[in-house]
């Protein structure tokens, strides 16, 4: 009976040895969203998404703080949020943040969604980034209603009642107010955090994150179809930033550097094309363009702003070179102008170019041209130095002589030279014409 007891202790003792525990979810991880939401961000937070497990992670908050951003970055968030095994709250913090537009369908998608006190919620009506830009505010809005309220073109109410039905399906999939959520799209609706709750926008108002974890602890919600009971009370924070490669990628599709990003790709070649082996101009200018390239292919740009751009560049630059008395310059500097203004759509949340730019750009590309149209003007005024006519009215001397004909030194150069005056070795002479390779000449008489 012993030998069994022992051979049992022996075979528990061996299981124990070699059999993994279960890691238990000891943590709650946070990722930051701060600013507009664009590729780079949609990227990092789906990376993070997909990566995270159950069995370390209890809770994923995302500490939110946008004035809206990208449609097709956003649904990417939300379908990674759906499709997350692990709990996500959504959580719009510090105070005085917002989760607008885009950030508001973020918040309805997540299990959780909370905020601090001092922020609001909403302002969730798609913007159409087409129509007229030269249109004034007041006709864009009557165009856009008709008498029941409703957007009076058809693509606009498209967009509209996709967005409503859109957001409708996740404030039903969360058991959230689903009738305010379609009032946020269709009327641009908001509120603060207290009003957010009072009307079950938000399931929580929570001073931290900590606070938010406290308060959120024991509640049961659906995961991917199936009840989950939340235990983050005693949850470890750990916050994951955004790595450098998406602040860089971030830095690079803000519309106002990939603006002068272009600019300086388009100059840089400009000056390489007209001083051929100055290399780092046109190196610079080749890798500044290509960035900006690759940026505008993120973000919502007016093409025909930017032919513009590019229109009011190329008529500066004929200025410089032909010199058109200033209409050139002046109509390219008109062009550049409005073409940055309508380069950028000024309604699309987070991504429109700065006043401040347009203006700085404008004035240094007016300071380039009127700096090349003085260089040029003084060129103008200075002897010519070279050719034919830098030779004709040249000094020299004779340097040997016979019958007419003879070889002259003039600027240091022997030359062929002919006369139709007498002439001796030393004579001093002028150059007053050319012939191919033989110059004529004529004695110079003293004094």
């Amino acid at each position: 009976m012993m030998r069994v007891r022992a051979h049992a202790m022996l075979v528990a003792l061996a299981l124990a040895t070699f059999a993994v525990p279960a890691r238990a979810a000891d943590r709650a991880l946070v990722l930051e969203i701060d600013g507009a939401i664009g590729p780079p961000i949609a990227d990092y937070i789906v990376q993070e998404l997909r990566t995270a497990k159950l069995e370390t992670a209890g809770l994923i908050i995302l500490r939110m703080n946008t004035p809206g951003g990208l449609d097709s970055s956003m649904r990417q968030i939300v379908c990674a949020i759906l499709a997350s095994p692990v709990p996500v709250a959504t959580y719009v913090a510090p105070n005085g943040a917002r989760a607008a537009s885009a950030g508001t369908y973020i918040a309805y998608a997540s299990a959780i969604a909370a905020m601090a006190p001092g922020t609001n919620i909403g302002a969730a009506t798609p913007v159409q980034l087409g129509g007229n830009p030269l249109l004034p505010p007041d006709q864009k809005e009557q165009k856009q209603q008709d008498k029941s309220g409703e957007p009076a073109d058809t693509e606009t109410r498209k967009i509209v009642n996709d967005a409503a039905a859109y957001i409708r399906s996740l404030a039903v999939l969360n058991g959230r107010n689903a009738d305010w959520a379609a009032e946020a799209v269709r009327s641009a609706a908001s509120l603060p955090a207290s009003e957010a709750l009072t009307l079950h926008v938000i399931d929580v108002v929570a001073d931290d994150n900590t606070d938010l974890l406290r308060k959120i602890d024991g509640r049961t919600l659906t995961v991917g179809g199936k009840p989950q009971r939340l235990a983050t009370a005693e949850l470890k924070l750990v916050t994951e930033p955004p790595g450098w490669h998406t602040d860089l990628l971030r830095l690079v599709t803000d519309p106002n550097v990939a603006f002068l990003l272009m600019l300086i790709g388009v100059y840089g070649l400009i000056l390489e094309f007209f001083n051929p082996g100055s290399v780092l101009p046109g190196l610079v200018g080749a890798i500044s363009l290509l960035v900006a390239l690759y940026a505008l292919a993120f973000v919502p740009i007016n093409y025909a702003g930017a032919a513009l751009v590019l229109l009011g560049v190329a008529l500066m630059v004929l200025e410089a070179h032909i010199g058109a008395f200033g209409a050139l310059g002046v109509g390219g500097l008109a062009a550049f102008v409005i073409g940055a203004l309508l380069m950028f759509p000024s309604r699309a949340p987070g991504f429109a170019l700065s006043g401040a730019v347009v203006a700085g750009a404008a004035i240094g590309s007016a300071v380039l041209l009127l700096f090349v149209l003085t260089v040029l003007l003084r060129s103008r005024k200075r002897p010519v130095v070279t050719g034919t006519e830098a030779l004709i009215g040249a000094e020299g001397e004779t340097v040997s002589w016979q019958d007419g004909e003879g070889r002259v030194r003039v600027h240091g150069e022997i030359w062929r030279a002919r006369s139709n005056g007498s002439l001796q070795v030393g004579s001093h002479v002028k150059v007053v014409s050319r012939d191919g390779l033989v110059v004529g000449v004529e004695a110079i008489r003293p004094g």
